[in-house]
């Protein structure tokens, strides 16, 4: 059965009245927008049905697309939106007034887009392959505490406290500074093993015990940059809608592991990737549709931001809008990392 212009035009308006109501569509609906008869509807309706592109849930005489359908709209027949100058500025004015520390960003803006979207929203980071430490500081904090503050050649800033079981000393203080400076400067990440931290307190000698948990946080911190930035948001909006409500938990749980969002971003391919139903590789996401968008920062680095939510997504807007939006946080993340250095 060929598929003609009049079918592609009904399956188009499913979808797009589908994802507006939720409910199955009746051949009146589609009538309407079209201008045909529901008779003429309710034919094309049933060719679709027949060639695997429609369906009918059982306690309803109205029809829904099939994945198999939403993967011909979203290649074949869609037309993306562009997005209008107030849309735009809307997203401008969004980073205007974020705050420049990066992994404050990105948790805004994955806020940001979950609040716009009603989905869940991610957003992440992925540094290039060779990143190296350009900067290592040990601050004093307390009697037995200490800042360890790293800064790497992509810009990224990390720090954290670590506590001593013994008191600080300023000529203390001072072998921490010197013999990280020695050690660590110019490393790359990869280098920065514990194996490679472990031969860095051997030979030491003396100074071992007290170089131990500082070496502990360096490391801990490298692994920190090394697996890029990531903050998630919106989770709890997937409740809002029915195809998620018996698959809460288990959707919920698949989204608190932070290897499991990643590994969508490590999927996708080209500029702006959407996987729906059973192209999702986890079965706890074969009602779900993930959409991701990536985006060049500076040196190398790259990021992405992506969505989580029903099947029924208006892709005709979001995806101008998710990447009008990835390119803006892009090149602000590329300015607050340019600033650091």
């Amino acid at each position: 059965m060929q598929m003609d212009d009049r079918k592609m035009r009904v399956l188009t308006a499913v979808i797009e009245v589908y994802t507006h109501t939720g409910e199955p569509v009746g051949s009146k609906l589609v009538s309407e927008q079209m201008d045909v008869s529901s008779a003429t509807v309710r034919n094309e309706m049933a060719a679709l049905f027949n060639m695997g592109l429609l369906e009918q849930p059982h306690t309803s005489a109205g029809r829904l697309s099939s994945y198999t359908g939403y993967r011909l709209y979203l290649d074949q027949l869609m037309q993306t939106l562009p997005l209008t100058p107030k849309e735009r500025g809307g997203v401008d004015a969004l980073f205007n007034v974020r705050d420049p520390d990066p992994d404050k960003l990105l948790e805004d803006a994955a806020q940001a887009l979950a609040q716009f979207t009603g989905c869940a929203a991610f957003t992440a980071t992925m540094p290039p392959e060779a990143v190296t430490v350009k900067q290592v500081g040990i601050l004093p904090s307390r009697s037995k505490a200490v800042v360890i503050l790293i800064i790497a050649s992509n810009g990224v800033v990390k720090s954290r406290v670590c506590r001593l079981d013994f008191a600080l000393t300023p000529e203390l203080l001072e072998i921490y500074n010197r013999f990280a400076t020695a050690t660590l400067v110019d490393k790359s990440l990869r280098e920065i093993s514990k194996i490679y931290l472990n031969s860095v307190a051997v030979s030491s000698g003396g100074y071992a015990r007290v170089l131990t948990p500082i070496l502990s946080g360096v490391y801990d911190l490298c692994q920190e940059i090394s697996q890029g930035q990531f903050a998630l948001s919106g989770e709890a909006n997937l409740l809002s809608y029915k195809e998620f409500q018996p698959i809460a938990y288990e959707v919920l749980e698949f989204l608190g592991d932070r290897k499991n969002v990643l590994s969508l971003v490590q999927k996708a391919q080209g500029r702006t990737t959407v996987t729906i139903g059973r192209e999702n590789s986890h079965p706890v996401l074969y009602d779900s549709a993930v959409v991701v968008t990536r985006y060049r920062i500076a040196g190398g680095a790259t990021g992405a931001v992506g969505l989580i939510g029903p099947v029924r997504q208006n892709y005709a807007k979001m995806i101008p809008y998710l990447e009008y939006f990835s390119d803006t946080l892009g090149s602000l993340l590329a300015e607050t990392y340019d600033e650091q250095q």
